[in-house]
């Protein structure tokens, strides 16, 4: 499906109340016009529950669960599994969570229907902290960003660590479909999503979404942080069919300094923060390649 030949119909709607230039919000906006309306959404606490779903309103105009923070996998597992009983089994059941629902709280049930290779698409959408609740750090927050929970002050100087590697510990599982996906590159997304829609199986599609508020960038430059994202190599397009790992679009190795001067929470950053995470961005594209070399 070409972006032009996107149906018309708006199954997330407008008049929600989610901050301007949210990446979460055009995800899932974009994500189930490809899914279709026979899809069925299971998600938990997180931003987009918030702002889409909060009773007595709602965007999703396809059925809706809002599930406990750890167990979207597992509830999104049952629904699949009632639906096929039911004779529903075309019906697509998407889990769609944060990276702390993902990542984090929700790792273990995610892991479980991995494994079990439950008939379910999982969907992270990647704001690299615990947006709703007070952007606190989580697993996938990059090295160096301020979070309320990785403060910038004399002792502490942000995330002392690395963004957890998601894509690759759910390939880890054996599992017919992984794959990033980013707001800023739409027909790969479109490609993407359309591809796991077809598959049987557990898929889990990650994708970059940014977070204004919590990222501390202008409203208006949130598909140009998602291309520096990509032609800088700190993310990378890339999906995995059945063992076999293709990279979706090579970066240009833009100085990872360009991607970082837009958002304020890498502001305190200094020239050695710097090396050391461009340092750790051409070694993950080292890795990322080697990967896509062996599967091929």
């Amino acid at each position: 499906m070409k972006l032009k030949e996107m149906p018309d119909e708006e199954l997330f709607t407008r008049g929600h109340t989610a901050c301007a230039g949210c990446g979460a919000a055009i995800a899932a906006r974009n994500l189930i016009k490809v899914l279709g309306k026979d899809t069925v959404v299971v998600s938990p606490a997180c931003c987009l529950l918030i702002f889409s779903a909060t009773y007595p309103l709602i965007a999703w105009k396809v059925p809706y669960h809002h599930v406990a923070f750890e167990n979207t996998a597992a509830c999104a597992t049952g629904m699949k599994r009632a639906l096929k009983v039911r004779g529903k089994d075309a019906t697509t059941v998407m889990g769609i969570a944060g990276d702390g629902g993902t990542a984090d709280i929700g790792f273990q049930a995610l892991s479980g229907a991995a494994e079990r290779n439950e008939d379910i698409l999982y969907v992270m959408y990647d704001n690299e902290a615990y947006m709703n609740t007070g952007i606190q750090r989580s697993g996938s927050t990059p090295f160096g960003a301020w979070t309320t929970t990785t403060p910038v002050g004399k002792v502490k100087s942000g995330k002392t660590t690395f963004k957890k590697d998601m894509p690759q510990i759910m390939m880890a599982h054996n599992v017919p479909y992984v794959a990033t996906a980013s707001v800023g590159h739409i027909q790969d997304f479109i490609n993407k999503f359309e591809k796991a829609k077809k598959i049987k199986g557990f898929r889990y599609i990650q994708v970059y979404t940014p977070c204004p508020t919590g990222w501390r960038h202008d409203t208006s430059k949130t598909i140009e942080i998602c291309k520096l994202a990509v032609d800088s190599g700190m993310w990378t397009l890339y999906e995995c069919e059945n063992g076999k790992v293709t990279i979706n679009r090579k970066p240009k190795m833009t100085p990872v300094a360009e991607y970082l001067k837009p958002q304020g929470r890498f502001k305190h950053m200094t020239e050695a923060d710097i090396k050391t995470l461009q340092d750790w961005v051409l070694k993950k594209w080292e890795k990322d390649e080697k990967l896509a070399q062996i599967k091929t």
